[in-house]
Protein backbone atom coordinates (compact mmCIF):
# COMPACT_ATOMS: atom_id res chain seq x y z
CA UNK A 1 0.00 0.00 0.00
CA UNK A 2 2.72 2.16 0.72
CA UNK A 3 4.09 2.04 -2.93
CA UNK A 4 0.77 2.89 -4.78
CA UNK A 5 0.72 6.30 -6.66
CA UNK A 6 -2.52 7.18 -8.54
CA UNK A 7 -1.55 7.48 -12.37
CA UNK A 8 1.20 5.17 -12.27
CA UNK A 9 1.41 2.10 -14.14
CA UNK A 10 1.36 -1.46 -13.00
CA UNK A 11 1.21 -4.99 -14.66
CA UNK A 12 -1.38 -7.06 -13.05
CA UNK A 13 -3.34 -10.67 -13.85
CA UNK A 14 -6.90 -10.66 -14.02
CA UNK A 15 -8.06 -12.45 -11.14
CA UNK A 16 -11.89 -12.58 -11.31
CA UNK A 17 -14.85 -10.96 -13.44
CA UNK A 18 -18.05 -9.95 -12.26
CA UNK A 19 -21.03 -8.27 -14.49
CA UNK A 20 -19.55 -5.04 -12.80
CA UNK A 21 -15.68 -5.11 -13.65
CA UNK A 22 -12.44 -7.43 -13.65
CA UNK A 23 -10.35 -7.77 -10.13
CA UNK A 24 -6.50 -7.21 -11.37
CA UNK A 25 -3.83 -8.21 -8.78
CA UNK A 26 -1.35 -5.23 -8.98
CA UNK A 27 1.37 -7.23 -6.62
CA UNK A 28 -0.54 -8.21 -3.86
CA UNK A 29 -2.91 -5.62 -3.92
CA UNK A 30 -6.25 -6.12 -5.75
CA UNK A 31 -7.94 -3.42 -7.58
CA UNK A 32 -11.33 -3.25 -9.94
CA UNK A 33 -11.00 -2.15 -13.13
CA UNK A 34 -14.35 -1.11 -13.39
CA UNK A 35 -16.10 -2.54 -16.87
CA UNK A 36 -16.46 1.46 -18.18
CA UNK A 37 -12.51 1.04 -17.61
CA UNK A 38 -12.34 -1.53 -19.71
CA UNK A 39 -13.00 -0.77 -23.19
CA UNK A 40 -13.86 2.34 -25.12
CA UNK A 41 -16.46 0.56 -26.50
CA UNK A 42 -19.77 0.35 -24.93
CA UNK A 43 -19.85 -3.89 -23.80
CA UNK A 44 -21.91 -6.10 -21.80
CA UNK A 45 -19.64 -8.05 -19.86
CA UNK A 46 -15.62 -7.83 -18.98
CA UNK A 47 -14.97 -10.96 -20.58
CA UNK A 48 -15.20 -9.20 -23.85
CA UNK A 49 -11.94 -7.69 -23.07
CA UNK A 50 -10.25 -9.68 -20.68
CA UNK A 51 -10.40 -13.11 -19.17
CA UNK A 52 -9.21 -14.80 -15.91
CA UNK A 53 -5.44 -15.15 -15.81
CA UNK A 54 -4.44 -12.49 -18.36
CA UNK A 55 -1.60 -10.29 -17.45
CA UNK A 56 -2.38 -6.52 -18.29
CA UNK A 57 -1.16 -3.25 -18.23
CA UNK A 58 -3.40 -0.82 -15.98
CA UNK A 59 -2.95 2.08 -14.11
CA UNK A 60 -4.60 3.62 -11.23
CA UNK A 61 -7.52 5.82 -11.33
CA UNK A 62 -7.77 6.27 -7.42
CA UNK A 63 -7.30 4.39 -3.86
CA UNK A 64 -8.46 4.40 -0.62
CA UNK A 65 -5.86 3.23 2.02
CA UNK A 66 -8.43 2.99 4.97
CA UNK A 67 -10.96 0.85 3.18
CA UNK A 68 -8.12 -0.83 1.01
CA UNK A 69 -9.72 -0.18 -2.44
CA UNK A 70 -7.96 0.75 -5.82
CA UNK A 71 -9.92 1.62 -8.43
CA UNK A 72 -7.77 0.58 -12.02
CA UNK A 73 -8.14 1.80 -15.48
CA UNK A 74 -7.01 0.02 -18.82
CA UNK A 75 -8.58 1.63 -21.74
CA UNK A 76 -5.66 4.11 -23.20
CA UNK A 77 -6.46 7.59 -24.82
CA UNK A 78 -4.99 6.96 -27.96
CA UNK A 79 -7.51 4.08 -28.02
CA UNK A 80 -10.37 6.92 -27.62
CA UNK A 81 -12.54 6.94 -30.63
CA UNK A 82 -13.14 10.47 -30.45
CA UNK A 83 -9.26 10.94 -30.34
CA UNK A 84 -8.92 9.26 -33.09
CA UNK A 85 -11.73 11.03 -35.07
CA UNK A 86 -10.10 14.26 -34.55
CA UNK A 87 -6.72 12.93 -35.81
CA UNK A 88 -7.94 10.84 -38.58
CA UNK A 89 -11.23 12.46 -40.01
CA UNK A 90 -11.50 16.33 -40.49
CA UNK A 91 -14.34 18.44 -41.20
CA UNK A 92 -15.07 18.29 -45.02
CA UNK A 93 -13.78 14.45 -44.99
CA UNK A 94 -16.51 12.22 -47.64
CA UNK A 95 -16.91 8.50 -46.80
CA UNK A 96 -19.45 5.65 -47.28
CA UNK A 97 -20.71 4.34 -44.01
CA UNK A 98 -23.76 1.77 -42.85
CA UNK A 99 -27.13 3.09 -41.61
CA UNK A 100 -27.50 2.03 -37.75
CA UNK A 101 -30.35 3.73 -36.91
CA UNK A 102 -33.56 5.32 -38.24
CA UNK A 103 -35.46 8.29 -36.28
CA UNK A 104 -38.21 10.65 -37.02
CA UNK A 105 -35.55 13.96 -37.30
CA UNK A 106 -33.24 11.28 -39.76
CA UNK A 107 -30.36 8.21 -39.62
CA UNK A 108 -27.25 7.74 -37.64
CA UNK A 109 -24.33 6.53 -39.21
CA UNK A 110 -21.80 4.41 -38.05
CA UNK A 111 -17.85 6.49 -38.70
CA UNK A 112 -15.95 4.09 -36.58
CA UNK A 113 -16.62 1.94 -33.60
CA UNK A 114 -17.66 3.73 -30.83
CA UNK A 115 -19.18 6.92 -32.86
CA UNK A 116 -22.46 7.39 -34.61
CA UNK A 117 -23.05 10.92 -36.18
CA UNK A 118 -26.40 11.92 -37.31
CA UNK A 119 -27.47 12.72 -40.93
CA UNK A 120 -30.75 15.05 -40.32
CA UNK A 121 -33.48 14.42 -42.36
CA UNK A 122 -32.96 18.01 -44.46
CA UNK A 123 -29.55 16.72 -45.60
CA UNK A 124 -30.36 13.20 -46.58
CA UNK A 125 -31.57 14.55 -50.35
CA UNK A 126 -32.32 17.85 -52.36
CA UNK A 127 -35.67 16.47 -52.30
CA UNK A 128 -38.29 16.92 -49.74
CA UNK A 129 -37.89 13.62 -47.37
CA UNK A 130 -41.13 13.57 -45.18
CA UNK A 131 -40.22 9.89 -43.35
CA UNK A 132 -36.46 8.83 -43.03
CA UNK A 133 -37.62 5.38 -43.10
CA UNK A 134 -38.84 5.72 -47.08
CA UNK A 135 -35.79 6.80 -48.02
CA UNK A 136 -33.11 4.89 -45.94
CA UNK A 137 -33.23 1.89 -43.65
CA UNK A 138 -30.53 0.53 -41.04
CA UNK A 139 -27.72 -1.41 -43.40
CA UNK A 140 -27.57 0.84 -46.13
CA UNK A 141 -24.09 1.91 -47.08
CA UNK A 142 -24.35 5.60 -47.40
CA UNK A 143 -21.84 8.43 -48.98
CA UNK A 144 -21.49 11.22 -46.59
CA UNK A 145 -19.79 14.29 -45.58
CA UNK A 146 -18.61 15.12 -41.66
CA UNK A 147 -19.79 18.90 -41.79
CA UNK A 148 -19.73 19.55 -38.45
CA UNK A 149 -18.42 18.24 -35.06
CA UNK A 150 -19.11 19.03 -31.12
CA UNK A 151 -16.81 17.32 -29.00
CA UNK A 152 -18.28 18.67 -25.76
CA UNK A 153 -21.45 17.66 -26.25
CA UNK A 154 -20.03 14.62 -29.08
CA UNK A 155 -22.07 15.41 -31.52
CA UNK A 156 -21.74 14.82 -35.28
CA UNK A 157 -23.60 16.10 -37.98
CA UNK A 158 -23.30 14.28 -41.39
CA UNK A 159 -24.96 15.26 -44.83
CA UNK A 160 -25.84 12.86 -47.43
CA UNK A 161 -27.16 16.07 -49.83
CA UNK A 162 -23.77 17.84 -49.88
CA UNK A 163 -21.86 14.88 -51.90
CA UNK A 164 -24.97 14.59 -54.27
CA UNK A 165 -24.46 19.02 -54.58
CA UNK A 166 -20.37 17.77 -55.15
CA UNK A 167 -21.35 15.26 -57.45
CA UNK A 168 -23.83 17.67 -59.57
CA UNK A 169 -21.68 20.45 -59.24
CA UNK A 170 -18.34 18.32 -60.70
CA UNK A 171 -20.86 17.38 -63.82
CA UNK A 172 -21.79 21.07 -64.53
CA UNK A 173 -18.19 21.67 -65.00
Amino acid sequence: WANVEVGKQYKGVVKSLTSYGAFVDVGGVDGLCHISELSWNNIKHPSEVVKVGDEIEVYVKSYDPENQKVSLGYKKEEDNPWVKLENEVPVGTEFTAPVVSITKFGAFVRIMPGIDGLVHISEISNERVNKVSDVLKVGDEVRVKLTAVDFDRKRISLSMKACLDEENGEDAE
